[in-house]
């Protein structure tokens, strides 16, 4: 790892997520057997790009060491956030990422974003995160910006069910 701005490394893959910092845990069912067009859309960024989400990228797919900045907000209200892919998995039950913030980034922490299949062939989207404030823009916001990542996790999940229902 470079340098991420935390220490906690890999905790929204193995938990516990850390005390003291924000937690996200959603997690939403997508359509029967769309298992693996959900783990192609997120592990290619494809997801957050469904979602309206700027994504600068140094590689197709999430992979541990690769870089994205995302950006969110419009035009020069945009706001950017440098991360790097901690942890990767592409199963055929689990499938997804995680990843930690930069220097730069709005906020300190890791975010993860996971499609599993169940044993009766459910599958779900699960967004995982631990964070806290790390720049002024986030400490101003206050409680509006954890509002904002809570919902940021539900636009992701009905993006995803979208590339998931055939048309």
């Amino acid at each position: 790892m470079s340098e991420l701005t935390y220490q906690e490394v890999g905790a929204t893959r193995h938990g516990p997520l850390p005390a003291g910092w924000h937690h996200v845990r959603h997690r939403y069912r997508l359509p029967d057997g769309c298992f693996a067009v959900a783990a192609e859309a997120v592990l290619t960024w494809r997801l957050h790009r469904a979602a309206g989400v700027r994504m600068r990228t140094d590689a197709p797919r999430a992979t541990p060491g690769v870089r994205v900045t995302t950006g969110l907000g419009v035009g020069p209200l945009r706001i950017w956030g440098p991360c790097e892919v901690v942890w990767a998995s592409d199963g055929e039950r689990h499938a997804g990422f995680g990843y930690g913030t930069l220097p730069g980034h709005p906020a300190r922490g890791e975010e993860a974003f996971v499609v599993t299949r169940d044993d009766a062939g459910a599958v779900w989207f699960e967004v995982t995160a631990f964070s806290r404030p790390d720049r002024w823009i986030m400490r101003a916001a206050g409680p509006a910006a954890r509002a904002v990542q809570h919902g940021y996790a539900h636009w992701l999940a009905r993006a995803l069910r979208r590339l998931c229902t055939p048309r």
